[in-house]
């Protein structure tokens, strides 16, 4: 199974970007779809964006929608979110989740991800 790093989060002011990488060992990386999510004090995970293994199809949450982009890079073995415009309800800490899969449909419940990252706390100032 692959494992997954994130790094890239901090504290940041509403309007600014930053973006986040995940990082995965292992083989098999380039036969992982690939996700984002979330999870902000009190609330459920949610997700925020989806990429499949070769990375030709990407899925979104409406919320991030516009604003944010999921990208790989198959031989650095990592994955990518670029944040933009970000606003104070962005505030969470950020996950990586893998699945090993081959579909060109995307996976959007943290349920259908069995690899995760330890997560990496985004803090947008208003």
């Amino acid at each position: 199974q692959v494992q997954l790093v994130e790094s890239g989060g901090g504290l940041v002011q509403a309007g600014d970007s930053l973006r986040l990488s995940c990082a995965g060992s292992g083989r098999t990386f380039t036969s992982y779809a690939l996700a984002w999510f979330r999870q902000a004090p009190g609330k459920e995970r949610e997700f925020v964006a989806a990429i499949n293994f070769s990375g030709r199809r990407t899925s979104y949450a409406d919320s991030v929608k516009g604003r944010f982009t999921i990208s790989r890079d198959n031989p650095k073995n990592t994955v990518y979110l670029q944040m933009n415009v970000l606003k104070p309800e962005d505030t969470a800490v950020y996950y990586c989740a893998g699945v090993l899969s081959l579909s060109t449909n995307l996976r959007v419940r943290p349920g259908e991800y069995d690899a995760w990252g330890q997560g990496t706390q985004v803090t947008v100032s208003s």
